[in-house]
């Protein structure tokens, strides 16, 4: 005959054992300097890559209006790819390391996007800038203009060529200013979101325990 206090313990242990399905299951990440050794390698690959692919593009001699269609375009992409990353940092296990990964992919799209303007500009109407502009020149110039260092070895001669560069400039100045506080706050926003899973894993631990 079998021991009804042993049977209930034995009941007890198995029950701590087998884990709840409805109580989530914390499943850690990585530590502090590898993930950032991630977050790290992953925004220069991204960055790479778009410049890269901004020396594959085949870009001709399509006037004013393909100068355009691909600024608007690419400014378009820039828009898409900064919502998309203020939604990932939110969700992100590490969103301080996810902001500078969005910061990075932003920056190295914009610049890129310019780069490809002014070197389409060129192309399209010889005498633009003060020199003729290969497309390590166009990514020189975007650069320069973006960090308002201005070294005056190549400037924009033509109306068209000043009108680019000044919405750069602008552009630049909004995304540095907006941007960052838009990135400020989904950070917050994914911090408060960790900070209110232990209490949500309690709480639901708490009512699976007293259920009968």
């Amino acid at each position: 005959m079998s021991d009804p206090v042993a049977a209930r313990a034995q009941d007890a242990g198995s029950e701590k054992a087998v884990p709840r399905p409805d109580v989530p299951v914390h499943v850690p990440v990585l530590s502090g300097w590898w993930g950032a050794v991630v977050a790290t390698a992953r925004a220069c690959l991204v960055a790479a890559g778009l410049v890269t692919a901004s020396y594959l593009l085949p870009l001709g001699r399509s006037g004013t209006a393909g100068t355009t269609a691909l600024l608007v375009c690419g400014l378009l992409a820039v828009a898409v790819v900064f919502s998309w990353e203020v939604r990932t940092i939110a969700r992100s296990p590490r969103p301080r390391l996810k902001a500078v990964e969005a910061l990075a992919t932003t920056l190295a799209l914009y610049l890129v996007c310019f780069a490809g303007a002014y070197y389409l500009l060129e192309q399209s109407a010889p005498g633009s800038f003060s020199e003729p502009l290969t497309r390590t020149d166009a990514l020189y110039f975007a650069l320069t203009a973006f960090s308002t260092v201005g070294f005056g070895d190549i400037t924009a001669l033509s109306q068209t060529g000043r009108v680019v560069t000044m919405f750069q400039m602008a552009g630049g100045l909004v995304l540095v200013g907006v941007a960052a506080r838009i990135l400020t706050h989904a950070v917050q926003t994914g911090l408060r979101g960790q900070d209110g899973q232990p209490r949500e894993r309690e709480r639901t631990t708490a009512e699976g325990e007293g259920e009968p």
